[in-house]
């Protein structure tokens, strides 16, 4: 069975970095991209930052220039680093992976549990 565990997140004041963590685990052959979403209260869950199995990145405009997003060498974690918070960055962060599962043999997609991430003075 595959899984997607997340640490990090938290309670941070505005200026200040929080990092999450997210793991792939399981029966999995191939896991090709990755990414983490947010979900604002009242809003739509965004994409905030995605990276393709050969690293590549992309960003949400809202948080170029202060996340990071990284992925190890296995290519089946990442983190990402969220530097210069901002109230408006509140919000449960998911991560998502397309993963290529050895018991289906699919390409599917795969939710983390989600985490708080609440930036407030």
């Amino acid at each position: 069975q595959v899984q997607l565990v997340e640490s990090g997140g938290g309670l941070a004041q505005p200026g200040e970095s929080l990092r999450l963590s997210c793991a792939a685990s399981g029966s999995i052959l191939q896991v090709s991209e990755m990414s983490w979403y947010r979900q604002a209260p009242g809003k739509q869950r965004e994409r905030v930052a995605r990276i393709l199995s050969n690293k590549a990145t992309e960003y949400a405009e809202t948080v170029k220039g202060r996340f990071i997003i990284t992925r190890d060498n296995r290519g089946d974690s990442i983190e990402i680093q969220m530097n210069s918070l901002k109230p408006e960055d509140t919000g449960v962060y998911t991560c998502h992976a397309r993963i290529l599962a050895r018991e289906t043999d699919i390409c599917d997609d795969y939710w983390g549990q989600g985490t708080q991430v609440t930036i407030s003075s």
